[in-house]
């Protein structure tokens, strides 16, 4: 996954991230979508998007005239990233203490980087714990294979 520093319109909207993103489904400057056509289109809860707004995971929705929110492709690209971040096992926490450090500004880069240098140690460890387990998993398996081939042998 490469992230990369886009150049926000306003300071507090964070980077995306660039890797095969899915389509968005309207293009930009048509790109006004209510709470539940964002469910739909993550697979997330509106509860879950309006508690990630809460906690400062999410940057400011915009609003409409009557107070619903209006997320942008921009916030669907920040949604896919954040659900790359879960994937790892970023804890919510460092999720947040990043999306804050995006906020602040470019000078947060160094701090930014550590944060996700740290979670990628971390996946590259969970990858080699799983690597073993697998190849126990496939020594086991080769095992009750090799055990039902052998009385086959034997007639």
């Amino acid at each position: 996954m490469t992230v990369i520093e886009s150049t926000p319109v306003r300071t507090e909207r964070p980077e995306i991230c660039i890797s095969a993103p899915p389509p968005h489904p309207r293009p930009d400057g048509q790109d006004r979508y209510t709470i539940s056509e964002v469910s739909a289109w993550t697979g997330l809860t509106a509860h879950t998007l309006r508690w990630y707004e809460r906690i400062g995971l999410m940057p400011h929705i915009d609003r409409s005239h009557t107070g619903q929110r209006r997320f942008t492709n921009r916030d669907l690209d920040w949604l896919v990233f954040v659900g790359k971040l879960r994937l790892t096992g970023m804890p919510v926490a460092d999720m947040v203490r990043y999306a804050e450090l995006v906020r602040e500004g470019e000078h947060t880069f160094e701090e930014r980087q550590e944060l996700l240098e740290s979670t990628r140690r971390d996946v590259r460890a969970r990858i080699a714990e799983l690597q073993d387990t697998l190849a126990v998993l496939d020594y086991k398996i080769d095992f009750y294979a090799g055990a039902r081939r052998a009385p086959e042998r034997t007639t």
